[in-house]
């Protein structure tokens, strides 16, 4: 139960109102998560509810409102219902006996857009035979099937995406066993009291659990770790906001790239967020460039989205932009923008990033990636993606 969000199977629990969605997951978490009635509507908001649903393993479902909701404010429940899209794994169409019609062939349409894997799932069979055959869909009653937990485990592992199956790694890919990487981890005003952040907590556990012999460092005390070494390390993983002065401090045969980089590869497309970034220098004035956050925090008086990137960016292109900062799951509207800069995504997962790369090639709008923005700026990039083969 303590798996972060962020590293959960998202499934997303779509259909008309009143065909067994909020039933069907309360049966399958065996909890009463959602309100169940025989009035049309009563799933308003998005419920989610985390898990372990085993052999899958972590999962997080989220119970959505009717499709065909008909009731005050419906068509920003329906609205909401269709942005959860962009955060899930996998789709679960629920209908009952009469089948599919047009709500869920749109839904089904967008699915297959964004390349999201789905499961229709036929309820209420123990009340009459179904109007016709769904191929490959689940036939049960939720109310009485007592295979039903079973038979949807089958069928999410068959359609599971590969990379739940066989996660990706951080970096422990990119370093042989036994060899050292150091960790460059600023303690500034970003930094929490006490802790580190998340990005550089699950690089270490990931290089930990690769058999790598791991330091981890101020930027100050870098050139000190660096001349300790018997042997160079391997690799060198910094905070983007201290890429420029971890450049001048390690040696050019010495790989080095970031923590933002490392999650552009888990969570995004790395080539995807460096032709990005390659756009930078086709912004004129008046461009309007939107810096992305996945999450909500308090900006402080350094924000790298809202104080460091801006100020990087105006000083690489000489250009006055118009920056403005959008944060939250919801993605906002993005015609009219010459650029998106995404966060590193270390609270979100991978496929809500996927989805906004889709959408913003649908748009012809370049996206990218915060450290690789900071690394093209500075003049580094091509170094520090050198060790991914670009």
């Amino acid at each position: 139960m303590k798996t972060l969000k962020s590293m959960r199977l998202h499934i997303g629990i779509f259909g008309k109102t009143n065909v067994g969605k909020s039933s069907f997951l309360n049966r399958i978490t065996n909890q009463n998560i959602s309100i169940v009635s025989e009035v049309a509507g009563t799933t308003t908001d998005v419920v989610e509810k985390s898990m372990e649903l085993l052999p899958i393993g972590p999962v997080t479902f989220l119970d959505t409102a009717g499709l065909d909701d008909k009731t005050e404010l419906s068509q920003k429940r329906i609205e909401k219902t269709l942005k959860i899209i962009n955060r899930i794994d996998l789709a679960v169409i629920v209908c009952d006996t009469r089948g599919l019609d047009d709500y869920e062939h749109d839904l089904i349409k967008k699915l297959d857009e964004l390349k999201i894997p789905y499961i229709i799932v036929v309820n209420k069979c123990d009340t009459g035979k179904p109007a016709n055959i769904i191929e490959n869909a689940m036939y049960t009653s939720v109310k009485t099937d007592k295979d039903l937990i079973f038979k949807f485990k089958d069928a999410i592992v068959k359609i599971l995406p590969d990379d739940y199956v066989n996660p990706p790694k951080i970096a422990g890919d990119l370093v042989p066993p036994k060899n050292t990487v150091i960790l460059v981890i600023p303690i500034d005003k970003e930094a929490p009291k006490g802790r580190i952040i998340l990005p550089q907590v699950q690089t270490l556990r990931d290089l930990l659990d690769s058999d790598c012999i791991v330091c981890s460092v101020k930027e100050s005390e870098l050139k000190d770790a660096i001349n300790n070494l018997k042997t160079p390390p391997a690799l060198v993983i910094t905070d983007s906001q201290a890429f420029k002065k971890v450049n001048e401090i390690v040696p050019e045969n010495i790989s080095l790239t970031s923590f933002s980089i490392l999650f552009a590869r888990l969570k995004g497309d790395l080539d995807e967020f460096v032709k990005g970034a390659n756009s930078i220098e086709n912004l004129q004035d008046g461009d309007r460039v939107l810096i992305l956050e996945s999450c909500t925090h308090h900006a402080i008086e350094d924000d790298i989205g809202r104080v460091k990137i801006p100020a990087l960016l105006k000083q690489k292109t000489g250009k006055n932009l118009v920056i403005e900062n959008y944060s939250g799951h919801d993605f906002p509207e993005i015609k009219g923008y010459k650029l998106i800069i995404h966060c590193g995504a270390c609270m979100t997962n991978r496929r809500e990033i996927l989805s906004r790369i889709i959408i913003a090639n649908e748009n012809n709008v370049p996206i990218t990636n915060y450290g690789i923005v900071i690394s093209y700026c500075l003049g580094i990039l091509p170094r520090a993606v050198n060790i991914f083969g670009h």
